[in-house]
């Protein structure tokens, strides 16, 4: 009687822990972070509102802060002559100084940093912004929108200058092509793919269930 009642107790606890794997097979990756009771900001450059769109996507799922990156002097309006001048700040290591001031950075926890890409760059507003804060501790969590062609170094940099934080991975998709006279493109059925698309990505990495 005794052999049969802890084959049964062996039998119960052997489906008990392959019922729990299966069910951990099921929880989405980084699931296991809550973020209820942290301060998060989201800090943003957009030049044709395909990046805002996003931040703005992100924050009707988190509560945030919702800052956009403005410049001293902004960019010239004209395509080509802004393509240059990026050109050149990135070939001098050029930091444009910001109009944006963001008071005590210390007390967010969590910061999103949305750009585009340019010049298969991370721009240098976006570069300006993490010299001049220290983001040292937090969780840094990069987005992007590009014309096709991808982050190129961008995320990279990223990590490069937040050698403290915990960079977790970001996410990119398709937005406007100035070069093409395609300019902001978040609307009808492109903007419920992308939603899409960033809610699954936030679930991915443990911001929202």
């Amino acid at each position: 009687m005794k052999i049969i009642q802890t084959y049964s107790l062996w039998i119960g606890v052997i489906f008990l822990m392959l019922t729990s794997c299966s069910r951990a097979s099921e929880l989405p990756v980084g699931k296991a972070e809550l973020i209820n009771d942290m301060k998060v900001l989201i800090v943003y450059l957009s030049r044709t509102k395909n990046t805002k769109a996003i931040a703005e996507m992100i924050n009707q799922k988190i509560n945030s802060d919702l800052v956009e990156l403005e410049l001293q002097t902004p960019y010239p309006a004209d395509y080509k002559t802004t393509v240059d001048q990026v050109a050149s700040e990135n070939a001098r290591d050029f930091l444009p100084p910001l109009k944006t001031k963001i008071d005590s950075i210390e007390k967010y926890d969590i910061i999103f940093i949305g750009f585009p890409t340019w010049g298969m760059q991370l721009p240098p507003p976006m570069k300006s912004f993490m010299n001049q804060y220290d983001l040292s501790g937090k969780t840094v969590i990069p987005f992007n929108t590009n014309a096709g062609y991808g982050i190129g170094s961008s995320f990279e940099t990223v990590k490069q200058l937040c050698p403290n934080s915990k960079v977790l991975n970001g996410v990119s998709t398709k937005g406007g092509i100035e070069r093409d006279g395609v300019l902001y493109v978040m609307e009808g059925d492109r903007e419920v793919q992308v939603k899409q698309e960033i809610d699954k990505w936030l679930i991915r990495i443990g911001m929202i269930k």
